[in-house]
């Protein structure tokens, strides 16, 4: 068309150009660390109430894609929402520091999902792998905080359109065709926060959503049906919907797409817990060790303002949470479970340990300053002072996320994490090998996923 191109079209120019072969080995690394850490999650999850509901409502769409850990096949949407949703289920997945979103949870179910059905090779998946996963974290650096500050899910919400470019990409969309397909997951972006207020489910479904909708939007796209060109900085486009704003930095997502790869930077997890509470509870962990918790008067962390309404407050019902879903997004519990038990695992959020006394009673006692220079969301770091009964105060600092890019989860750390968590939701130790196989040569062959599907 005529005049300057829109952002969704320079977006598809950029992808359209894009070849396996000029991806850097650091992003080929990314990619695979990615799927290394789904393929786990998925595990871990794979007895769940709410993975087990996932299953049930998609039961009737039979298909050629695997659901990680389950008997059978399911259609590729399916398979996209329950991988999506058992990625995220934990809230164990991977970050980048700057929006933030989650991307491997959104990215890699929904391009397995479509390599599968379409049968495409694994070098077709690999490019759409990176390619999603460096959209959605560059969409989360248009306009940082906002999506969150308005209420709504980062992930759930760039997480349709950068699996739709991934899913695009992967299908060998041309560039009109991949407009299309953004402009039509702009109609299929959501995922409202208002889980936080009980713990509920629905934060645990949003990148499923988000994989499912991309991928039917990629194939909308391929198919010709139209979406709008200004899907991203229209009067009523995507960040005017949900950042409240039209004034975002566009070229954030277009300026050295696929020449400067910001992917690289994602950041794993060490802990099953909320991304920005992570600094503080490695803090609370040297600070806990030789402390008795009924010395402490109380805790005090120094956080950023941006992080406040979804960690602190309520600040009585985030000392309290309800459930083990709730803790992980109460900053208050994790802190005083982490002092107490020098650990932050799975299985410090089942609903038993959070009715903890010992816990609850030393949670009661932490709460939060504003830290103005705190550089929240383009790092995340933690600083805790606690004050003693006998009035000495210990303070301490984590510069850094661990797992980060100034602190990365080795390739080791993240093989021996997949292995926890396959051992802990019941995958037969005889068949991690061929999980850790998949991991490795995915992308130099077919995508074959048979090994990852069942026993019951």
């Amino acid at each position: 068309m005529a005049g300057t191109p829109s952002v969704a079209e320079a977006l598809a120019e950029r992808i359209a150009a894009l070849h396996t072969a000029r991806l850097p080995p650091e992003v080929h690394e990314t990619c695979e660390r990615l799927l290394l850490d789904v393929i786990g999650l998925c595990l871990v999850a794979r007895h769940t109430d709410y993975v087990r509901a996932a299953l049930s409502a998609w039961s009737a769409d039979p298909g050629t894609a695997t659901a990680i850990g389950h008997p059978g096949q399911l259609g590729a949407a399916a398979a996209a929402f329950v991988n999506g949703t058992a990625a995220h289920g934990e809230d164990f997945d991977d970050t980048f520091e700057g929006g933030p979103v989650h991307a491997g949870a959104v990215i890699v179910p929904a391009v397995l999902a479509i390599a599968e059905q379409e049968r495409r090779n694994g070098a077709s998946a690999l490019l759409g792998v990176a390619v999603g996963v460096e959209t959605i974290c560059r969409l989360s650096l248009v306009v940082p905080k906002a999506v969150h500050k308005a209420g709504f899910h980062p992930t759930a919400v760039f997480g349709a359109l950068a699996a739709a470019a991934g899913a695009g990409a992967t299908l060998g969309l041309r560039p009109r065709q991949i407009v299309d397909a953004l402009g039509v997951a702009g109609s299929m972006a959501g995922g409202i926060i208002e889980y936080l207020a009980e713990g509920t489910w629905t934060k645990r479904m949003h990148p499923g959503w988000a994989a499912q909708s991309g991928l039917r939007a990629a194939l909308l796209g391929r198919a010709g049906f139209s979406g709008p060109r200004t899907v991203f900085e229209g009067v009523h486009g995507l960040f005017a919907g949900f950042a409240h704003t039209r004034e975002g930095k566009f070229d954030a997502l277009l300026d050295g797409f696929g020449e400067r790869w910001v992917m690289t930077d994602l950041a794993f997890k060490p802990y099953p817990c909320g991304t920005m509470i992570q600094p503080y509870v490695d803090c609370a962990r040297r600070l806990g060790r030789g402390l008795a918790p009924q010395d402490v008067v109380e805790v005090v962390a120094r956080v950023a303002e941006g992080t406040v309404h979804r960690l602190w407050e309520p600040l009585a019902e985030k000392q309290h949470p309800p459930n083990g879903y709730a803790a992980k997004f109460s900053a208050p519990w994790c802190i005083a479970a982490a002092m107490i038990r020098d650990s932050l695992g799975l299985d410090a959020f089942a609903d038993a340990a959070v009715a903890d006394l010992q816990v609850g009673a030393l949670a009661a006692k932490v709460r939060y300053e504003i830290d103005p220079e705190n550089p929240y969301p383009f790092e995340f770091t933690g600083h805790l002072r606690v004050r003693l009964a006998g009035g000495a105060v210990l303070d301490e600092r984590q510069p850094h996320l661990r797992g980060g890019a100034r602190e990365p989860l080795t390739r080791a750390d993240l093989e021996e994490k997949l292995r926890g968590n396959a051992r802990a939701g019941g995958w037969p130790d005889d068949r991690v090998a061929g999980a850790l196989a998949v991991a490795h040569g995915l992308w130099d062959g077919a995508v074959d996923l048979s090994v990852l599907r069942g026993p019951r």
